[in-house]
């Protein structure tokens, strides 16, 4: 624990709270403040159905249950021995700097570094820190002598080395690698020397023979065992890691997937064409993706009717089935299963948003752009899972398209960071673009 001259205020702006509503719990023994103007705020949030809004009613909830009764202006414990205190500063006035005028625009953010400020100049307390999502209102901040950090709580540190799902071993026998071919399995102390990660995949290669098999450690079985290719719906993985990808989906025991890779790695593709070669597990096949709309701006700015307005975001995951349902011709009977099941919504396609509040048993649900999602809208829909349910995670943890998450706080590198090592999870990381020749030349030169 912190000494007392030690301990710091911690003042909040509103996208912490949006982003997890335990925020003002989660500082230890240090002290938060919240200006009045995020409660302002948080108040515009509190109706509607996103997980954004429950996080609005959540906080307003608990914030009047640490409150009972008490005043909000004055220092309230927060429960626990360990921690600090919270209050709501009513005093935005900047003391002599008023950033509204410093940046020429009066806004909620700059009213809330002029709280900050004047609970600087109040206590004169050098310990006082602003803690924002918003990289822009930190650094407005910072320009005026405060000091600014981003909100930490579920932060993955080492995203660089954020698990991958597989590995890659050399020199490997070719007895052991003929084995495998000849068995379908080994023991894995015969390959490794503790337990591997559950459900991890392998690249075994035998450079002396030239021989190879890729592989998988079933943790029901505790043994390595080989991997076929496996097609599915007319799509052919085109390297191991796809090939991974198209098992662990295909995998009966496992019932949460992630798969992670830049664009035109065929993550969505491989994921969307393994559901559906599972289709007779399912009542239905889910793929959604949250919508981000552009500068941040409501779908209500767009034009048309709610379909028209929502298509444009949807128009990528079409895209994958037309290319699927073009592996045949129209007179194949696989084309007109494709076309049965969209026409009969056994495989639905929707914005993210549109599928809360539905039961999810019995359900195959790919969510794609998983990496604009908070930590806590994944957990929101992992736990909504029923009784034979799949869910598939699919993105790209380095292309964020939403202001406040990065590739260290957003869901898909929470998922993939926690849910390791469990038996009912795989993950697998693809690396190389099968998009097209010219796309893999864009992507290493440009």
């Amino acid at each position: 624990m912190a000494k007392k001259q030690d301990r710091k205020v911690f003042v909040l702006d509103t996208s912490c709270i949006l982003f997890d509503h335990n925020a003002i719990t989660n500082f230890k023994e240090h002290n938060v403040a919240i200006p009045i103007t995020v409660l302002e705020e948080i108040d515009r949030f509190k109706k509607g159905n996103d997980v954004i809004n429950f996080e609005a009613r959540e906080f307003i909830r608990s914030l009047d249950k640490l409150s009972s009764g008490a005043s909000l202006g004055d220092w309230i414990p927060l429960n626990g021995p360990t921690k600090g205190k919270f209050k709501v500063l009513m005093d935005e006035s900047g003391n002599g700097v008023d950033a509204n005028k410093v940046f020429g625009e009066k806004k909620a953010d700059h009213n809330i570094i002029n709280a900050a400020l004047a609970l600087k100049h109040e206590t004169d307390e050098r310990n006082i820190v602003l803690v924002s999502k918003d990289i822009n209102l930190r650094l407005k901040a910072k320009s005026l002598g405060l000091q600014a950090e981003d909100y930490m709580t579920g932060k993955i540190k080492d995203i660089e080395g954020l698990y991958t799902g597989k590995s890659e071993l050399n020199n490997v026998s070719k007895k052991l690698i003929d084995a495998l071919y000849h068995d379908g399995f080994c023991k894995w102390k015969d390959l490794v020397k503790s337990r591997p990660v559950a459900n991890h995949y392998y690249i075994l290669k035998s450079k002396a023979e030239g021989s190879s098999a890729l592989a998988f450690y079933n943790p029901i079985t505790d043994r390595i065992e080989r991997i076929h290719k496996d097609h599915a719906y007319g799509i052919k993985p085109r390297n191991a890691e796809q090939a991974f990808a198209m098992h662990a989906v295909m995998n009966p025991n496992v019932l949460l997937v992630t798969v992670q890779g830049v664009a035109g790695t065929g993550k969505t593709l491989i994921a969307l064409a393994s559901a559906m070669q599972q289709k007779m597990n399912y009542r239905q096949i889910y793929l959604a993706r949250p919508i981000v709309p552009l500068s941040n701006k409501d779908i209500g700015y767009l034009p048309g009717d709610i379909k028209s307005k929502i298509n444009p975001y949807m128009e990528p995951l079409w895209d994958n089935l037309k290319y699927i349902q073009s592996q045949y011709r129209e007179t194949d009977k696989e084309y007109q299963k494709i076309s049965d099941m969209v026409e009969n919504e056994k495989l639905h396609i929707t914005p993210l948003a549109y599928i809360r509040g539905r039961s999810l048993s019995n359900i195959c649900f790919i969510i794609d752009e998983a990496q604009n999602l908070t930590p806590h809208e994944v957990k929101t829909i992992i736990t909504r899972a029923g009784e034979g349910t799949k869910i598939i995670f699919t993105g790209d943890v380095f292309q964020i398209d939403t202001p406040y998450l990065d590739a260290h706080s957003n869901g898909l590198s929470n998922v993939i960071d926690k849910m390791k090592n469990s038996h009912l999870y795989s993950h697998i990381t693809l690396e190389k673009g099968e998009r097209s020749e010219l796309a893999n030349l864009a992507g290493e030169l440009l």
